[in-house]
């Protein structure tokens, strides 16, 4: 299913990333601080109050797996200038679309692959990345190659020393296919924390969930009080509870890899 823009009609310049009937980004490149979606507030917050908050002085590289419009790169663009980012999104089409209607500003620090995020990673060198960002999608799933044990352990070669996994990925109730996945991140670092919606815990609806994780300490308290007062407030899920959550789920392995779940048809999720 080819993702596409559609321009946004009340804000002239500003797009949609749509595939079937699903709303995946937005993007307003006359401000790139401006975040449409709650899910892409929760990646943000996470990586503002990590890697984002280290020393000016200290270099910090921000590798993307899923590009869309490039809304996340372009906003960590603006909130460090001078941070080295680089996207893999293999749909050429999208990537000769954006580049041609949304282009990046001159010496944004941002380079683009055109090539799946399995394939980008592998070809990225030990010690590479501070964090990761996983917002990658198939149509409406999130690609199986990016959900297993052996992809976690790819990443756990390619990270730094204190690197931030932030990932977006959808599920509904009882999450059976999320807790496996978040069982293969428990797996590779230390800590990690979930957040959704209220009504999406609840299992009202199908949505996404927010997986942040790192061997450094979270900043657990801080991340909950941000997603606590957002307009569509997340709970979020750490320590212990994300433990009692996962339970006896195992993760995935190459060799019984899934995509994520399908939405209902006319579902609309972020």
């Amino acid at each position: 299913m080819r993702a596409h823009l559609e321009a946004d009609p009340f804000h002239p310049g500003a797009f949609r990333v749509v595939a079937g009937e699903t709303s995946q980004s937005y993007v307003n490149p006359d401000d790139p601080l401006h975040l449409e979606f709650e899910y892409v507030q929760r990646i943000t917050e996470a990586l503002g109050a990590t890697v984002l908050a280290r020393p000016a002085d200290e270099r910090v590289r921000v590798v993307h797996l899923g590009g869309g419009g490039l809304s996340i790169p372009r906003w960590v663009a603006a909130r460090r200038p001078g941070t080295a980012q680089i996207v893999c999104e293999p749909d050429a089409d999208l990537v000769d679309d954006v580049r041609r209607l949304l282009p990046l500003p001159k010496q944004s620090g941002i380079k683009v692959r055109v090539v799946d995020g399995r394939s980008g990673l592998a070809a990225m060198p030990p010690d590479f990345l501070d964090a990761l960002v996983l917002d990658a999608f198939d149509g409406p799933r999130v690609p199986a190659s990016l959900t297993t044990a052996e992809f976690f352990d790819d990443l756990a070669l390619r990270r730094r020393r204190g690197a931030v996994l932030c990932a977006n990925i959808t599920d509904r109730a009882p999450f059976g296919w999320a807790r496996r996945f978040v069982a293969g991140v428990r797996g590779s670092f230390r800590q990690v924390m979930v957040s959704a919606e209220s009504p999406v815990w609840k299992g009202r609806r199908f949505g996404n969930l927010v997986v942040v994780a790192s061997d450094a300490v979270l900043p657990a308290t801080e991340l909950s009080r941000l997603a606590a007062r957002a307009a569509f407030p997340y709970r979020v899920l750490a320590g212990r509870e994300v433990v009692d959550w996962i339970s006896d789920a195992s993760p995935f392995t190459d060799a019984d890899a899934q995509a994520s779940p399908v939405p209902k048809r006319g579902t609309w999720f972020s």
